[in-house]
């Protein structure tokens, strides 16, 4: 199976009722369910129910881990239906409990006001290292890790200025990610926004920890908390797109994260927020 096709069935849910759609994970070695699969699979179920309008956002709770053994179920709630705008609430099911939790927003498209904020001077995606090239330099002496880490996944990161995960360094709390799916996928802007959902989960939450010399592969125990998205333009994830996430505040064992996602034209097309879990091991 090719990363895209990985991709498309994570992303192709099924209907098993009115409002009740099931998705699974892929076959890989996880403990719990990667979180931006859940909020990706919630929007996409949102979406069977909506006609003719674009989600510009949604607010997301995690609330218990996922088995990436077991089928997820997806149950919507019809908020509303306007002429301008939509309002879906989507709540994932696994064993009889909940274990995440969504509202989201859609609208008609319109024109209207328009201005951003600039995109900031960043190297090109090309000269800097795949992630898969710095997964092997970091677990060069442990063959385990390495084939588990430098697996083909459906989204191509290259970081600037990233951490080596098991020896980390104090950087400052700002961090810029390239990134895309890798293949093509058209102008449907529904799989889009479900795609930038997906990889929108990825890095966020290191952010919170750079400045202070961890990760969560040296003793801290990290899980995502919530995780907010607005779509505010639409866009082809199939091009490179830089993510500028910076971390504002940790306290509580919390780390606070925010994230621009730009294209490489530097249009602005999406902004993220998220808390995350942050705390020694063992607390």
């Amino acid at each position: 199976m090719s990363v895209m096709d990985e991709l498309t069935a994570i992303l192709s849910l099924e209907a098993i009722e009115v409002n009740l759609f099931r998705g699974h994970s892929p076959k890989e070695e996880r403990f719990r369910i990667f979180g931006g699969q859940v909020v990706a699979q919630a929007l996409t179920a949102a979406y069977k129910t909506v006609d003719a309008k674009i989600c510009h956002s949604l607010q997301s709770y995690f609330i218990r881990p996922g088995d990436p053994a077991q089928p997820v179920l997806y149950q919507i709630e019809r908020s509303r239906d306007g002429k301008s705008f939509a309002t879906r609430r989507v709540i994932a099911i696994q064993k009889g409990e909940q274990i995440f939790n969504m509202a989201c927003s859609f609208q008609t498209p319109e024109d209207g006001f328009d201005h951003q904020s600039t995109m900031p001077p960043a190297p090109r995606p090309e000269t800097l290292p795949d992630d898969n090239d710095r997964w092997r330099e970091i677990f060069k002496d442990n063959p385990k890790e390495l084939k588990a880490w430098t697996r083909e996944r459906p989204i191509e990161m290259r970081q600037v200025d990233a951490i080596n995960h098991l020896h980390p360094e104090k950087k400052s709390p700002e961090h810029l990610v390239w990134f895309r799916v890798r293949g093509d996928l058209g102008d449907d802007v529904a799989l889009n926004q479900t795609a930038l959902a997906y990889a929108s989960d990825y890095s966020l939450l290191g952010t919170a920890m750079r400045p202070h010399g961890v990760s969560w592969m040296s003793g801290v125990q990290t899980a995502s908390l919530d995780h907010i998205l607005w779509f505010h333009r639409p866009t082809n994830f199939s091009r490179w797109h830089l993510y500028v996430q910076d971390s504002p505040s940790a306290s509580g064992a919390r780390g606070f994260n925010r994230g621009a996602i730009y294209r490489e034209d530097g249009v602005l097309v999406a902004s993220a927020a998220q808390e995350g879990l942050i705390r020694w091991r063992g607390e």
